[in-house]
């Protein structure tokens, strides 16, 4: 698939999941539905690897950054961002995850070299202010109380871990490893760190059989973990996560169109002009033309992330 299918199907995905989460939440723990998630998207993927004849034998040192992506990028980011929705509403979260294109921009300089050029530092400024525009007229209902501070870090710190997340994955992805492989495995350790955590914290593994945990849960371990993370991490593979993470930009106004049409959001100019500052940069941060500083770009060659739940525009990135 191309960058722009990719690219199209990460954030139209992401996007969506804020419908399936709100069925997860409830009688199951955050935690329990996460392991029941990323524990049956990797045996998923395991099967997959097998039935394709696909390499699952690494070295032990592979293995580290198998580690290292299951607790960035499918486990601490996921455990914090749930919780931080306990404290902050959508709007919040939004702003939070959208500062996650300035991270991978500033990490990919760290880790890597690569500067991003000056299109896609504009392009990254119209997306943010497009997310403070959006959700404006919640943001001014909200009362800045230590509640609202100590979740709004939560939301922070999360995104700050998915944009780790990412680096590992462009590093491994360096480093030969193939996504999918990469992604299974991850998805394993990460399953098995939010386990552990479950067990320290005596939560209980209680499950749901309602076709709506039952259906939100399949969907997001196929489409909000397996398709999604799989087409994301390869579109950061190939044009490096200062452009991929645009996406995480992106999905909120698919959650707001989601919204419009099945729980009656009104739209008003607060979302149009948003929506469209939020596209304006989508052309700055993927135009393919070369900026005329000097910018090193990455040669072509991977569910909130961050996850977002809130009130009408509930987001997560799954």
């Amino acid at each position: 698939m191309n960058n722009a299918g990719l690219y199209a199907l990460t954030v139209l995905i992401w996007g969506s999941t804020w419908f399936a989460i709100e069925f997860q939440l409830g009688t199951v723990a955050p935690e329990i539905s996460l392991v029941y998630r990323y524990g049956a998207a990797s045996l998923l993927l395991f099967a997959w690897c097998r039935f394709r004849g696909l390499k699952l034998r690494f070295a032990p040192s592979n293995h580290g950054w198998f580690l290292l992506l299951g607790l960035f990028l499918f486990g601490i980011n996921y455990i914090i961002a749930y919780r931080a929705q306990l404290y902050v509403t959508s709007a919040l979260a939004a702003i939070a995850f959208s500062t996650m294109v300035w991270m991978n921009i500033i990490n990919a300089r760290l880790f890597f070299g690569i500067r991003a050029g000056r299109r896609v530092l504009f392009g990254a400024l119209l997306g943010v202010a497009g997310i403070f525009t959006l959700f404006a007229p919640q943001i001014g209902d909200v009362s800045l109380t230590d509640t609202v501070f100590f979740g709004s870090c939560l939301a922070v710190l999360s995104a700050v871990v998915a944009s780790f997340g990412n680096m590992v994955s462009q590093a491994s992805q360096k480093a030969n490893l193939p996504v999918v492989q990469s992604n299974a495995w991850g998805m394993f350790y990460g399953a098995l760190f939010t386990a552990g955590l479950a067990l320290t914290n005596g939560q209980e593994f209680v499950f749901e059989w309602s076709a709506a945990y039952v259906g939100s849960l399949a969907y997001l371990t196929v489409f909000g973990s397996i398709i999604a993370f799989g087409a994301y991490l390869t579109l950061l593979g190939r044009i490096g996560a200062h452009k991929a993470g645009y996406a995480m930009v992106m999905f909120p106004v698919v959650a707001l169109v989601l919204s419009t049409l099945f729980e009656g959001l009104e739209v008003d100019a607060s979302i149009v002009i948003g929506t469209l500052l939020v596209l304006a940069g989508n052309l700055f941060v993927l135009n393919t033309r070369r900026d005329d500083t000097r910018t090193q770009e990455l040669t072509p060659t991977k569910e909130p992330t961050c996850g977002l739940v809130g009130a009408k525009a509930k987001l997560t990135a799954s």
